[in-house]
C-alpha cells in the first residue's frame, strides 16, 4: 500500500514525504520532479509553452505509473486531483493523505518559489490562493482517505501521525 499525499501547494506535501520516508524507510517520489524530468523542462516551462492542459496530461501519464508501485510515498502536485482517472489509480494500490494549511501559512511558505506559475493569470498571490483552494476543497475531501492540517505542526510531527495512522 502507497501512502499518497495531496493538497494544496505550500501544504508541506514534499517536507513531510521527505520526514516520512526518513521514518519508514520507504522510497519517496516527487510526481513534479517526474513531470519535470520526463518532460526535460520545468513546469513553469511546460505550462508556459504548452498550457495546462498539457501539463495535466503528463500528470496523468506520471501518476498512472507511479500508482502501480508498492510500499512507495507519492507526493502529489496539488491538481492532480482535478482528473478524477489520478485519484482512481492513486486509491487503487494507495491511501490518500490531504494535508491542509490555512491561506495565510501557504502563502507564507510559496510566496518567493519561481517554480510554482500561477493558476489563474489575474488575481493577487492571497486571492488566488483562496480562490483555488474553495474550488478544490471539495475534490481533496472526496479524494482523502484521512485529513491533517499541517500549519502549527512540523514535517516529522505529521509523519509520524501518518505512520501511526498506516499500522
Amino acid at each position: 500500500m502507497n501512502i499518497v499525499l495531496i493538497g494544496y501547494r505550500g501544504c508541506g506535501k514534499t517536507r513531510v514525504a521527505e520526514a516520512l520516508s526518513r521514518r519508514t524507510g520507504r522510497p519517496r517520489y516527487s510526481l513534479d520532479d517526474e513531470i519535470v524530468a520526463a518532460a526535460g523542462a520545468s513546469i513553469p516551462d511546460i505550462v508556459a509553452q504548452h498550457g495546462w492542459e498539457h501539463f495535466r496530461d503528463l500528470e496523468s501519464r506520471i501518476v498512472a505509473q507511479f500508482a502501480t508501485h508498492t510500499a512507495t510515498i507519492l507526493d502529489t502536485g496539488g491538481g492532480a486531483i482535478l482528473r478524477s482517472q489520478n485519484v482512481a489509480a492513486l486509491k487503487q494500490n494507495g491511501r490518500l493523505f490531504w494535508l491542509t494549511a490555512r491561506v495565510d501559512t501557504i502563502a507564507r511558505r510559496i510566496q518567493g518559489d519561481t517554480q510554482r506559475p500561477s493558476l489563474t493569470g489575474a488575481q493577487s498571490f492571497v486571492d488566488e490562493i483562496a480562490e483555488v483552494l474553495t474550488t478544490r476543497e471539495p475534490l481533496y475531501r472526496a479524494a482523502a482517505d484521512h485529513v491533517l492540517a499541517t500549519d502549527d505542526r512540523s514535517p516529522e510531527q505529521l509523519a509520524e501521525a501518518i505512520a501511526a495512522l498506516c499500522d
